[in-house]
């Protein structure tokens, strides 16, 4: 994932999940991920990366398990956290970064 970096470092917040296909409670997280992106359009970008398939970045950020999801705003993690969360408490961490 080569542009990686230049993604996070926009000035549009950037909500990074971390996952694996064989996880389950990231399988819970997709569609509240794709709720919140539809709610917040242009001004929040979501993306999903497959640990099992981009090890390099993983390895960058220490993703020791998933789900975990870090919030990046012009390069700086703001936010993160390990587990499945309701879109009501990721609104709550993000919304005042929007």
């Amino acid at each position: 994932m080569s542009n990686f970096n230049q993604i996070i470092q926009s000035d549009v917040p950037t909500l990074v999940d971390f996952y694996a296909t064989w996880c389950g409670p990231c399988k819970t997280m997709h569609p509240i991920l794709d709720q919140l992106k539809s709610k917040y359009g242009e001004k929040l970008r979501v993306l999903k990366i497959d640990v099992d398939k981009n090890q390099g970045v993983a390895n960058q950020f220490k993703i020791r398990s998933v789900p975990t999801l870090l919030f990046f705003k012009s390069g700086k993690t703001i936010w993160r956290e390990s587990g499945a969360f309701p879109l009501s408490v990721l609104e709550g961490k993000i919304k005042t970064y929007l």
